[in-house]
């Protein structure tokens, strides 16, 4: 039988109206269609993958170390205020790879990843409490399950677009990756920075570590593609948005502070 591409748009916009109506933690609406139990297998088996092809940290001070500033970024979770969906994991898992890269992620299934190589840039228990925060704060907010959708979607309308025009698909593509995932990428960047500064405040962290955080992180990088070609915004941009969201993040922290919640991690 075939099927028209009338009908397989409409039945996209018909699965979309179906399954599209997630909200962020921040309030923003969201395109998903994938399930939570999808990615969350999708991000345990990638993890398994990484213990098993990366070297892990033995400094069993160091891997204590991570191990403390996220157990209380993640015991913060449930304090954590918020205007839509949270996606908790029921457990965290952490494991510090040996690596000079300066990375850390966090995957649906609640695993978390440092890399060695971010102890140097991030250089006190604050500022490694940002990072963390970011990473948790993409699986709280689901992001993982609307990257996917996005980009499913997109390839879908690529084909479409390029059939019904005729016009060359890897132009489309190009222009899809530059104005759409791109900037959905920087927005989920952008969500996950405000939403983390939020939830290290609330574990006791100094929200105003994060700022130093990104200028330790300036000084440290070498040349970057221009902010709109970039899955991440700008360094300054960053900064900028963190430094608004001090006027939320400060109270928190002070009330974290007054209820005894003062990490001491080293």
């Amino acid at each position: 039988m075939r099927i028209s591409l009338r009908q397989t748009f409409i039945t996209l916009t018909l699965t979309a109206l179906v399954v599209a109506c997630a909200t962020s933690p921040l309030g923003r609406r969201q395109f998903v269609l994938i399930s939570d139990g999808e990615v969350t297998q999708a991000g345990v088996a990638s993890f398994k993958d990484m213990q098993k092809k990366l070297p892990q940290s033995k400094d069993a001070r160091q891997v204590a170390y991570v191990n403390c500033v996220a157990a209380a970024i993640v015991d913060d979770i449930p304090r954590l205020q918020t205007k839509g969906t949270l996606r908790v994991p029921s457990s965290w898992e952490v494991s510090v790879f040996d690596s000079k890269d300066v990375n850390a992620f966090a995957l649906p299934g609640g695993k978390i990843g440092v890399y060695t190589g971010l102890l140097k840039i991030a250089a006190t228990q604050d500022q490694l409490a940002a990072v963390i925060g970011h990473e948790v704060s993409h699986v709280l907010a689901g992001h993982s399950a609307e990257r996917y959708s996005e980009t499913m979607a997109s390839q879908v309308g690529s084909v479409l677009v390029q059939a019904t025009t005729g016009v060359n698909g890897q132009l489309i593509d190009m222009a899809t990756n530059a104005f759409i995932l791109l900037p959905f990428s920087r927005t989920h960047e952008t969500e996950a920075d405000l939403l983390g500064l939020d939830l290290m405040a609330g574990a006791g962290f100094d929200p105003r570590q994060s700022i130093a955080l990104w200028q330790n992180m300036a000084r440290a990088g070498g040349s970057k593609p221009a902010e709109f070609m970039s899955s991440h915004p700008s360094d300054e941009t960053r900064i900028r948005n963190l430094s608004e969201r001090l006027n939320t993040a400060m109270p928190i922290y002070e009330q974290a502070k007054a209820a005894g919640r003062q990490p001491r991690c080293s």
